[in-house]
Parts: structure tokens; C-alpha cells; sequence
């Protein structure tokens, strides 16, 4: 009788640590997935064209280049009533890792490092802050220059 009970009780722990460990994986696997859909847009003369209307459904915006393996995060904000336009390379300059974008930040999932909105850090271990592309608007057009 007391085996019956013994067994019960360690099949009902081995369930609850199963089903506590899944849910930290699947929180973990969301946590990797971008907040935004990816346009996937050509290079053509090293640049990139994004929609300006596609800063309608959000203030950032990720994009990727044809080829690239690293996104470019391009956040619309105003000054004085005036549109502007920041390109950020999604990867760390700690140890080259694709960075997440995490509500007001960026995030590295491999060893933590954060960056601000401006591609500033704002938690180690990387030290440099975010690489910057220069953009223009071409009439309805954002043109995000590669060159560096």
C-alpha cells in the first residue's frame, strides 16, 4: 500500500517538473521569435527600400536584406512634428549574436547584453553601442543606406 502511494506521488512530481519545464521552454521559445513580421526586402545598390506606409501598423520595423543573416531594426519617431528615421544592425557587438527586439530594447539571448531604442547599451557584457545605417526618405520610400 505505502509502494502504491510512493509511486503515485513520484509519477505526479515527475508530471508537475515536466509541465514547469515546458512552460520555461516554450516562454524561452516565444522570448525568440521576432514582435514583428520581417520584411525581406532585395538590396539594390546597396540599399534597402521600406514602404513608409509600413510604419502605419507600428513604430518599428524589421527588416532583412536579401542574403543577410542579421536584421536591421528601423524605428520611426518624431521631433518637433518632423518623421525620423533610425537603421539599427540586429547584432551584437559582443559576440556577433541576432539580437530580439524586447518591448523598448534589444536583446541578446546568448549572454545577455541589452540596448536601448538609440542602439546604446544598456546592460553588459557588450560595450559598443549598436551600428547605425543612414536613412532617407525618397518620396514614400525609406531608403536605409548598406555602405558603411
Amino acid at each position: 500500500m505505502i509502494q502504491v502511494q510512493r509511486r503515485k506521488f513520484i509519477g505526479s512530481a515527475c508530471k508537475a517538473c515536466l509541465l514547469a519545464g515546458a512552460g520555461f521552454l516554450l516562454s524561452d521559445l516565444t522570448a525568440c521569435s521576432p514582435a514583428s513580421k520581417v520584411m525581406k526586402l532585395p538590396i539594390v545598390e546597396n540599399t534597402v527600400r521600406v514602404p513608409v506606409s509600413s510604419f502605419a501598423t507600428g513604430s518599428i520595423q524589421i527588416v532583412r536584406p536579401a542574403g543577410w543573416f542579421y536584421d536591421i531594426a528601423v524605428r520611426k519617431s518624431a521631433n518637433d512634428g518632423t518623421d525620423i528615421y533610425e537603421a539599427l544592425l540586429l547584432e551584437c557587438t559582443h559576440q556577433q549574436n541576432q539580437l530580439m527586439v524586447n518591448g523598448n530594447s534589444y536583446r541578446c539571448t546568448l549572454h545577455g547584453s541589452v540596448f536601448n531604442l538609440e542602439g546604446q547599451v544598456t546592460k553588459g557584457p557588450a560595450e559598443k553601442s549598436l551600428k547605425k545605417f543612414k536613412t532617407i526618405v525618397d518620396q514614400s520610400e525609406l531608403v536605409i543606406e548598406l555602405k558603411s
